[in-house]
């Protein structure tokens, strides 16, 4: 018998992901899985974000969608589970009613358990149906965060920092490492408080050292760590262990004091500066990638400048802005949001611009080095490949053309580059 079609639908960031992967293990017996299909399907799930304006924005959307072939009847069930949906499940169960469900950001078992009309065991699962390539995936060691950044909503929708038992997340690296794939991207809301709430301590450094010694596994590269409390330990490891990229995700948010101390970031312009120069002090040819809001309320045009300073001065490897989304429930709700939508894209257009010719002069000073790619797709005449100091879907990539070429997607190779742009590189095969 042909089991029915499942459509997952990804909205938000890579711990979305990792949500949906695991419902989708959970279904697999049952149900076809597929994501972000454009083809007709019997279920869709839509998996929906609710950090910032736009993204709420965009999860409604795919929802009313979603909801008109509900109602249509060219799908026969529609669910709704993550972010938004824990934010606003009340509001939005009352105005769209095609929705057969609506979930929050709950254990994936409960999902699991209206679709297969049975209960489900809360026992953490470490099975995955990757969305992404094969040969790398996403590990989510903890839920939740403990800061409390005045213009977050995460705190109120995942609630406090939970990390993942590291045995669990061993276990789930292993197979993941059997079925191919060979980098690990590192996930959390806070990476280096894994631990914490177990004990007291992190544990992130003796978490990576056992993923370390996953034979299979290559590449491990750390997301969305927090400045203050970085342990000296990790970037040694990071510095010393081959396995690990020389890559670190750290949103920095500002580098004016008075903005910073509004934020509640708990770290000023100078421990902001010096965390970045000791971060490159152990690891020297770090690729820093970090992300910055402006137009934060009472953000002064001088204020937004000494922010550019700062990013001419340090030049980012990789460096993204937002423009500030009041939310509610947030500390920075309360505050007047007094920089005018206008003002706000106009500096976050700025702001690219120069990240933009930071990014050309950086590429630039690549050109004839060898480089070590991973092949993650094909595109057009090109095979699309990232170094150890890019992460998928948001940095660079180097293209190598198809002409006289036969490689694999998750193939490893040596590439001399030979020609750069603003956010790409094209190499040469040795």
């Amino acid at each position: 018998m042909k089991k029915p079609v499942l459509n997952i639908i990804n909205l938000g960031c890579s711990k979305n992901k990792v949500d949906s992967e695991h419902l989708a293990a959970l279904l697999k017996e049952r149900y076809t899985i597929v994501y972000d299909s454009a083809d007709s399907c019997d279920v869709v799930i839509v998996n929906t974000c609710g950090f910032i304006g736009d993204a709420k924005e965009e999860s409604i959307d795919v929802i009313l969608e979603n909801a008109e072939l509900r109602k249509s009847g060219e799908i026969k069930k529609l669910y709704v589970m993550g972010c938004l949906s824990q934010r606003y499940r009340k509001e939005l169960s009352s105005e769209i009613h095609e929705v057969d469900a609506f979930f929050g950001v709950e254990p994936v078992q409960y999902v699991a358990a209206e679709l297969l009309k049975s209960d489900m065991s809360l026992m953490p699962c470490t099975d995955r149906v990757l969305s992404t390539p094969s040969h790398y995936a996403y590990l989510k060691i903890s839920e939740g965060c403990n800061r409390r950044c005045s213009f977050c909503a995460i705190p109120i929708i995942r609630g406090e920092h939970k990390s993942v038992p590291l045995d669990i997340l061993v276990q789930e690296a292993e197979k993941l490492a059997e079925n191919g794939v060979k980098e690990l991207i590192l996930i959390a809301q806070d990476l280096t408080f894994y631990g914490y709430d177990m004990d007291g301590k992190s544990h992130i450094v003796e978490l990576i050292e056992r993923l370390c010694a996953i034979e299979k596994i290559q590449w491990i590269r750390l997301h969305y760590g927090y400045p203050l409390g970085f342990p000296d330990e990790l970037l040694e490891l990071m510095r010393d262990n081959p396995k690990i990229c020389h890559y670190l995700d750290l949103p920095l948010q500002h580098i004016s004091t008075p903005i910073l101390k509004a934020m509640r970031r708990g770290i000023d312009r100078e421990q902001t500066i010096a965390f970045v120069n000791k971060v490159r002090s152990f690891v020297p040819d770090v690729a820093f990638r970090s992300t910055f809001i402006v137009g934060f309320p009472g953000e002064t045009e001088a204020q937004f400048e000494e922010l550019c300073d700062f990013i001419r001065e340090m030049r980012f490897e990789r460096a993204g802005v937002f423009a500030y989304s009041a939310e509610e429930g947030t500390p920075a709700f309360e505050l007047q949001d007094d920089v005018s939508d206008e003002v706000k894209q106009s500096r976050v257009s700025k702001f690219m611009d120069i990240q933009q010719d930071i990014s050309l002069e950086l590429n630039s000073k690549r050109l004839g080095k060898i480089e070590k790619i991973l092949i993650d797709r094909t595109e057009g005449d090109y095979y699309v490949g990232r170094t150890q100091y890019d992460s998928p879907e948001v940095d660079d990539e180097v293209l190598v053309s198809k002409k006289n070429n036969k490689l694999e997607i998750g193939e490893f190779i040596d590439v001399k580059i030979i020609q750069a742009d603003y956010f790409d590189c094209y190499g040469e095969v040795l």
